[in-house]
């Protein structure tokens, strides 16, 4: 069953899944010719990951459940996975000569907003679910 927070957490772990290939598949990364071949590597490792990251969201999302509480655990595993792709790149501006855009394609941290958007949606759905678990809603 669709619930308001299911959907906010569906689409944090779709955007997980396909917003790094969106953003990412372009001349400021895999197609730029400044990389060097490790660099596309551990660009396309950080894409894969979150596919496979925001899919796992949606699994634990969804899988079935046999009780509340195996429900609220599934929730509490969906939210947690869906915000480490958001947590690691937050994290990436901490390390030494990190930039969040190449000089040549512009300033600033944009992802620091997608970042807050990400958080939010999954905030906001977790504590929706949360809500309906606790108000005895039918789990599946």
């Amino acid at each position: 069953m669709l619930r308001p927070g299911s959907i906010l957490i569906s689409l944090a772990g779709l955007a997980t899944s396909i917003g790094c290939y969106l953003a990412d598949w372009n001349e400021t990364h895999i197609h730029n010719p400044r990389w060097p071949p490790h660099a596309r590597f551990h660009n396309g490792q950080t894409m894969s990951m979150g596919l496979l990251l925001g899919l796992t969201t949606l699994y634990y999302l969804y899988c079935p459940a046999t009780s509340i509480e195996m429900k609220r655990r599934d929730l509490n595993a969906a939210v947690w996975v869906g915000s480490l792709y958001w947590t690691t790149q937050l994290s990436a501006l901490c390390y030494p000569g990190s930039l969040a855009v190449d000089p040549e394609f512009g300033t600033g941290a944009p992802q620091v907003y997608i970042c807050a958007t990400m958080f939010a949606l999954l905030g906001s759905g977790f504590w929706l679910e949360r809500r309906a678990l606790g108000e005895g809603v039918k789990v599946d």
